[in-house]
C-alpha cells in the first residue's frame, strides 16, 4: 500500500523505536513486511525529515530519532561513551569549544552534548566532522573544554607547538 508522507514517516518512527535498523535497505524491507511501498531514496528523505541520526551501539550503529532535548536528558555515562568513541580532538578559544570527530559523526556528538545538560553549555552547532559548543561566560570555554577532554580520554590538549625563531 502507498501511504502519504506523514503516515509513512510515522510508521518509520514506530519501526525505529522497536527495531535496531542499521541501514536504509533494512528499513525498506521492514516497511515492505508491513505492506508499505517505499524506495530507498524515499526512505532516505524521510529519515532526513525526521531528523534521524545514526547512533553507535556495541556492534555498529543504528538509526534513531532524538526526542526534544528538553525532554531527553542523558546520563554522564552516555556522554562519556559518545565522546570517548567519537571525539578525536578538543580545541578552545574564549567561550567557544571545537570538538573534532571523524567525518559524518559530528551530529551524534552534538546531540549527546545537547541532551547531557552539561553545566555551562548554551548549545551546539554540528557540521560533518566538527561540533561548535558555546559555553556561558560564567563557566568559560576552557573549563568546559577540559571536561570534554577528560570525558573523551584526551588528557593532553592538542595545541600547535610555539617555536621561537633565533
Amino acid at each position: 500500500m502507498r501511504l502519504g508522507k506523514n503516515q509513512r514517516q510515522h510508521r518509520i518512527a514506530q519501526i525505529l523505536k522497536r527495531e535496531s535498523v542499521s541501514s536504509q535497505d533494512h528499513l525498506v524491507d521492514l516497511l515492505v513486511a508491513e505492506g508499505v511501498v517505499a524506495t530507498q531514496a524515499t526512505v532516505s528523505r524521510d529519515l532526513d525529515d525526521l531528523g534521524a541520526v545514526k547512533v553507535p551501539t556495541g556492534g555498529g550503529s543504528v538509526y534513531a530519532i532524538p526526542e526534544l532535548p528538553s525532554e531527553q536528558v542523558t546520563s554522564g555515562d552516555h556522554l562519556r561513551r559518545v565522546l570517548g568513541e567519537w571525539v578525536v580532538a578538543v580545541g578552545c578559544s574564549g567561550n567557544l569549544i571545537v570538538l573534532s570527530t571523524p567525518p559524518g559523526s559530528a551530529h551524534v556528538v552534538g546531540s549527546a552534548v545537547d541532551r547531557s545538560a552539561v553545566d555551562g553549555v548554551l548549545g551546539t552547532v554540528a557540521g560533518d566532522d566538527t561540533v561548535l559548543v558555546v559555553a556561558t561566560e560564567a563557566v568559560g570555554g576552557h573549563r568546559v573544554a577540559d571536561l570534554f577532554r577528560s570525558l573523551a580520554g584526551l588528557l593532553n590538549p592538542v595545541e600547535p607547538a610555539l617555536q621561537e625563531e633565533a
